[in-house]
Order: C-alpha cells, then structure tokens, then sequence
C-alpha cells in the first residue's frame, strides 16, 4: 500500500495494521462517527495520521487501543469557540482512548489526531482540533 495515499474512511469501524496503513493518513468521513483500534503497541515506530473530514453529528469518534495493558501520552489542544484562545487537555496515566463528539472533545471538520508506536504498551498522541461550547477532555480509560 502506499503509505501517502490518503485512506478514506466512511466505515463504522477500522482496525489499523501496521503493515497495510502504517504512515497512511486515514479520512474520516462519516457523520455518524466510526472506532479505529489501534494494533498492540511493540515500540516499531509506526505512525499513524487522522483527519476529520466530515464532522461528527451522531455516536462519537473512537480512537483506541488494541488491548487492556496499552495506554495513551500526549496531548489535545482545542481552539475555542467563543474566544480567540485555546484548551490544553493531557492524557492521565491510565488513558487508553481518544472519544470525540463532534462538539465539546473535538471530532469538528479539519481535527488532526496523531499517534506513533513509542514502545511496547504505549501509543503516543498529539490532538489538534475545535471545540464547541464549553471544550472538554477526549481521553478516557475505556478499554478494559
């Protein structure tokens, strides 16, 4: 596969690989959200792109991992809506999943989501997107 060529995704799910969509950017378009799940984290260094092409109307979109012992470090930066600021929110020592509702926790056309294979049980992340009314958290600990 070629890793520059843009995946489109309208699917309720997708279970990245490595092998196939590794260093791909993945397209959201799907107004009533999607789950990606992540394949267990081994410390490769793959690297994964996602793009909300369409926002998220309905359900949520759902990035998480493979398994109970993986987690999630980094970051989700949200440009508010009522001001010309922004919102910082930071993954707790437990997150393993990135939720976004198309309103509060991102998931707005044009939110970036990206996350690198950093060692063996930990995903790296770094969110940057919109948020509407009062912005809330994406990460939570929900895969158990």
């Amino acid at each position: 596969m070629n890793p520059f060529k843009p995946i489109s995704l309208t699917a309720a799910t997708l279970s990245l690989t490595m092998a196939t969509h590794g260093g791909a950017t993945v397209v959201v378009d799907r107004a009533a959200g999607t789950t990606i799940t992540l394949p267990a984290a081994s410390g490769s260094g793959v690297k994964f792109k996602v793009v909300v092409k369409t926002t998220i109307t309905s359900n949520d979109l759902i990035i998480q991992v493979a398994n109970a012992t993986d987690v999630m470090t980094g970051t989700a930066l949200f440009g508010q809506d009522s001001a010309d600021t922004a919102v910082l929110f930071e993954t707790a020592a437990d997150s393993d999943t990135i939720t976004m509702d198309g309103s509060t926790a991102g998931g707005i056309k044009g939110d970036i989501i990206e996350l690198e294979d950093l060692a063996s049980g930990l995903w790296g992340v770094t969110v940057r997107g919109s948020g509407t009314g009062t912005e809330a958290t994406p990460f939570s600990a929900a895969v158990s």
